[in-house]
């Protein structure tokens, strides 16, 4: 039996007038009518903060009325800002251990109707009670990770930009992405400091959007070939003193065993690049790079669309945005258009035959992987 993604839907990120369960319901619909002949067994919603930022709860119900879907089964599924990976894992998880046919995955969040003092203290409740006590905030704690890392592999602090500038350049290809126009260099490196070294244009957009699947057995012109997801102990500063992220590491090796590929034969990725540091991070502990040589892959150009592996061709969490619950989904929506060549604008030129997406949850303690790979008829 072999899972596959046979249809899909994205609404543009940004600041939407839509509450969660009109996104979430719009991702939906645009899914189903892209596979008009196949009507879901069940319902998977993806939403880090519903109740707090949205003030909705009981999603999955509302949302299965909203879509003319109830009567199905439906849950929720949280994991921090990894959440939209987890919940298509947990569609996978549904199709392999029950006799349904077809899962509807969704995933969003509503976040810019929150006031910002507001929003950085509820997304600080995913770090550990007793850093948030002491007044840790996610943009902090990257900070602190940020600088160990800059100084484990002497990379100067002006050179993270880069990151910022090439992935911006790619959302301004993306009509779907928040933040549609690029920046230079300069531009980052005098922006308001926001926890040094991070400055606001290292940091992902405060967005809203949602992003849908339609996962199936047996169907679809992408299959699902391999998943990874690992934890990592929550307080960051009880965690070995080595930069990036141990969970990448692991749900990354559990990945590649499943889908039985090397990270050699990847041809595309999205990475969770909510803080510009974090992609560099997150290209050595997939692998596509050495320790410390993430800087050099993203300045030599090899991420690039017509690099040898092409890496947030969207824009990335800091070009198309990060609606926390919804971005983990998004990336693999992404990389499922690029595999059948349905990315317009963004299109990597050699359509690759696999891809993966790789989502972080909360600093780095619930990381997720995913490997898809597209069938030989398509």
């Amino acid at each position: 039996m072999t899972i596959g993604i046979v249809s899909w839907g994205l609404t543009p990120f940004g600041r939407r007038p839509e509450g969660l369960v009109g996104l979430l319901c719009q991702a939906g619909e645009e899914a189903l009518e892209r596979s008009p002949g196949l009507r879901p067994d069940a319902l998977l919603v993806g939403s880090m903060a519903g109740g707090t930022l949205a003030g909705v709860e009981n999603l999955s119900a509302e949302v299965a009325d909203a879509l003319g879907l109830s009567g199905r089964p439906a849950a929720r599924v949280e994991a921090a800002s990894a959440t939209g990976a987890a919940a298509l894992q947990m569609g996978v998880a549904w199709l392999r251990g029950s006799g349904m046919r077809s899962v509807l995955v969704l995933a969003g969040e509503k976040m810019t109707a929150r006031p910002g003092p507001e929003l950085t203290r509820d997304l600080s409740l995913s770090l550990a009670p007793e850093e948030v006590r002491h007044g840790a905030t996610m943009p902090a704690m990257a900070a602190l990770l940020t600088t160990l890392y800059l100084r484990q592999w002497k990379v100067p602090e002006e050179r993270l930009g880069e990151v910022t500038v090439r992935n911006r350049a790619w959302a301004s290809r993306n009509p779907r992405a928040h933040l549609g126009t690029p920046v230079t260099l300069e531009q980052v490196n005098t922006s308001r400091m926001i926890s040094t070294p991070l400055r606001l244009l290292h940091v992902s957009p405060v967005s809203d959007g949602a992003a849908a699947v339609l996962l199936a057995r047996d169907l679809g012109a992408v299959q699902v070939t391999g998943l990874g997801q690992a934890t990592e102990v929550l307080p960051v500063l009880s965690r070995d003193p080595e930069s990036g992220f141990r969970a990448t590491r692991l749900a990354a090796a559990e990945a590649y065993a499943q889908a039985g590929l090397t990270r050699k034969e990847v041809g595309v990725a999205e990475v969770h690049d909510a803080f510009a540091p974090f992609e560099l991070m997150d290209l050595e502990d997939l692998g596509f790079c050495g320790p410390g040589e993430g800087i050099r892959f993203v300045e030599e150009g090899r991420g690039d669309l017509d690099g040898v592996l092409p890496v947030n061709p969207s824009g990335g969490l800091l070009g198309r945005g990060h609606p926390v619950g919804a971005s983990g989904l998004a990336q693999v929506v992404e990389v499922y258009r690029q595999l059948v060549g349905e990315a317009e604008r963004h299109q990597v030129p050699s359509r690759p035959r696999v891809g993966l997406a790789q989502s972080v949850g909360g600093l780095g303690s619930h990381n997720f992987v995913t490997i898809l790979e597209r069938s030989g008829a398509a």
